[in-house]
């Protein structure tokens, strides 16, 4: 099977509409007829990704964040997308319990939750330009292993 899709979506950077992202990308990606496993990766990774663009990203909740989805035989991508304040430093963010906002208690596992669930994750951001956050998921499903073997 070999299927290119793809699937752009903006909404604004309210906390509300971190389970829609989540939902969203969860429902285009089971065209790929993943397991419940590889569905709950994408979600709990897309989940971190919006919640760190709304959370760090912007400071006021009328700004935008991108997400756009790509098929590609058994691979899913994501971006997601803010044009918030940016990462002074990327590999300092990376970092398990870094979390550049305390007073929120934030638990500073983000990018951690994502690396673990995901295959792939890039991060390239300026400060005062905003972030994008790459995903990519491999999807080993039965169904795609058989649909690729036989």
């Amino acid at each position: 099977m070999n299927s290119k899709n793809e699937m752009k979506m903006e909404f604004l950077s309210r906390s509300q509409n971190e389970s829609f992202a989540r939902v969203a990308v969860a429902a285009f990606a089971s065209q790929l007829d993943p397991t419940l496993e590889e569905i709950a990766d994408i979600k709990t990774a897309v989940s971190e990704a919006v919640t760190n663009a709304i959370i760090h990203g912007y400071d006021n909740p009328n700004e935008w964040v991108r997400v756009i989805t790509r098929i590609d035989d058994h691979t899913v991508t994501i971006e997601v997308i803010d044009h918030g304040c940016g990462i002074e430093d990327v590999e300092l963010a990376r970092q398990p319990l870094y979390t550049s906002k305390p007073e929120l208690e934030r638990s500073g596992m983000g990018f951690t939750v994502m690396e673990t669930f995901m295959d792939e994750v890039e991060v390239n951001s300026a400060p005062g330009q905003g972030t994008k956050v790459r995903m990519l998921k491999r999807i080993r499903s039965d169904a795609v292993e058989m649909g690729k073997d036989g």
